[in-house]
């Protein structure tokens, strides 16, 4: 059960990531105009590398509380990109040695959000017609 201060932690990190991310997308996408969505990726690939710094960060260092680190890395990051926890997950999993599970999350990750977008998004648009 989280206490009501990580709770609060978590949400308002979530407002500041959740704005960052709209801002940040539509930054870049604005500056780097294409057909792939560079502000998608930006914001992912920005996320990540912030999610990697934080968790050396913490797992290295007893400075940061427990409602600091779930401001930045769930709130904060959680809202600006879910993407981070899943490149630092695998990455942890590469570290630790298990090349398989890692390849296994990515494959996993990357096709199956794909595949069930596409299931929601074929299955609604068909019940919309």
């Amino acid at each position: 059960m989280m206490s009501w201060q990580t709770v609060l932690a978590i949400g308002s990190g979530g407002f500041i990531g959740a704005v960052s991310r709209a801002y940040l997308n539509g930054l870049i996408s604005h500056r780097v105009p294409h057909e792939l969505p560079f502000g998608t990726l930006g914001v992912n690939l920005i996320g990540s590398l912030i999610m990697g710094i934080l968790v050396a960060f913490f797992m290295n260092s007893d400075i940061f509380s427990l409602h600091v680190k779930s401001f930045l890395s769930t709130g904060i990051l959680g809202a600006l990109t879910t993407y981070s926890t899943f490149a630092i997950e695998t990455a942890l999993l590469i570290q630790g040695g298990s090349i398989f599970l890692a390849l296994s999350n990515m494959a996993l990750n990357v096709f199956g959000t794909v595949i069930f977008a596409t299931i929601g998004f074929v299955t609604t648009e068909h019940f919309l017609r």
